[in-house]
């Protein structure tokens, strides 16, 4: 797609969010590196941890740094309600005209905002991380990732960029944009994409964890999955549909399948030399009965996020703010 771009000037101020959940190992690190970032920044840049429920030491972390620096804000949240919500949270308490979302692990270098900014200056609207390499994981971590992103491409959006995660810069009309879309269950990478706005990437090589341990094993990339493909599009209705013309195509097979050994036996006077009996009838029944649990719960699952959004919950609560307010960088 081809963008009409406007440049303009970096951003008065830079909001920078950081999700936390249990990282009191990684938030030490992490403090020196953002130190020495926001030296580097040309704008004022403020930073806002969001809190989702730790129940290690991350918190008072997080809460003693605020007050050291004027430029560090938390959002606590009342419990434990997942990355996406997390960083929605933040996005609701950015103040920027252009916004970075991060993880608090180093995984993504905090360096690379520099070169999103580039972007931005140029008229991109939004600037995601795309990687390259994928260092410190595991063969089978990188082949399930690799997976995930192609099999989301085709059920999310056909724009969603491959390889990338949530570490972007947004400007402020796209964010302004995301805020508008309050689904419960939600997928900010495919929201991204659905919503449009110049887009490009910037590339580099991903780093290991700098301590603790990650928060997307195999069973969350799962969930996240299932979530992000039932949120965003009909074709697991479809797949349900297509596995019940299966399922009618091979029971109809073998139906004339034995009218023609029967045709043989009576009419021919031919011996039954094949005589499928209860193995075949279990095998009928296991395959329309599976296929139906198949698509009823497939159904289930469009069903429940319905259930879910009529209730009209608040996505998150908030249980304090702490710090704030910005300052330093003239």
């Amino acid at each position: 797609m081809k963008y009409y771009l406007e440049k303009r000037k970096n951003p008065n101020l830079l909001s920078i969010i950081i999700p936390c959940y249990n990282e009191e190992s990684a938030l030490p690190f992490l403090k020196e590196r953002i130190i020495q970032l926001l030296k580097i920044l040309p704008m004022k840049t403020e930073i806002v941890f969001v809190n989702d429920g730790s129940t290690d030491e991350t918190i008072f972390q997080l809460v003693t740094w605020s007050k050291e620096d004027s430029r560090i804000q938390v959002v606590c949240l009342s419990r434990n309600f997942g990355h996406q919500i997390a960083v929605t949270a933040g996005m609701d308490y950015a103040k920027g005209e252009a916004v970075v979302i991060m993880d608090a692990d180093l995984q993504d270098p905090p360096e690379v905002i520099l070169e999103m900014l580039e972007k931005y200056r140029e008229g991109y609207d939004v600037v995601y991380g795309q990687r390259l390499a994928r260092s410190g994981e595991s063969f089978f971590k990188r082949t399930t990732a690799w997976a995930f992103y192609r099999i989301m491409k085709i059920l999310v959006h056909k724009d969603l960029p491959l390889d990338s995660g949530d570490f972007r810069l947004i400007s402020r009309r796209c964010l302004d944009a995301l805020n508008g879309l309050r689904e419960n269950h939600r997928f900010l990478r495919g929201m991204n994409a659905w919503i449009g706005f110049p887009q490009t990437p910037v590339y580099y090589n991903r780093d290991p964890r700098v301590a603790g341990e990650t928060k997307y094993p195999l069973r969350k990339m799962l969930k996240l999955a299932m979530n992000a493909a039932v949120s965003f599009s009909p074709l697991p209705l479809r797949f349900s549909l297509l596995l019940g013309i299966v399922v009618a195509i091979i029971g109809f097979a073998v139906g004339v399948y034995a009218l023609f050994r029967a045709f043989q036996h009576f009419i021919l006077e031919m011996p039954i030399v094949y005589n499928p009996g209860w193995a075949t009838i279990v095998t009928l029944i296991c395959l329309i009965g599976g296929s139906i649990l198949i698509s009823i719960g497939i159904l289930g699952e469009y069903i429940a996020r319905i259930f879910e959004e009529s209730k009209g919950r608040p996505l998150y609560v908030v249980e304090f703010v702490k710090g704030g307010s910005v300052s330093k960088k003239k």
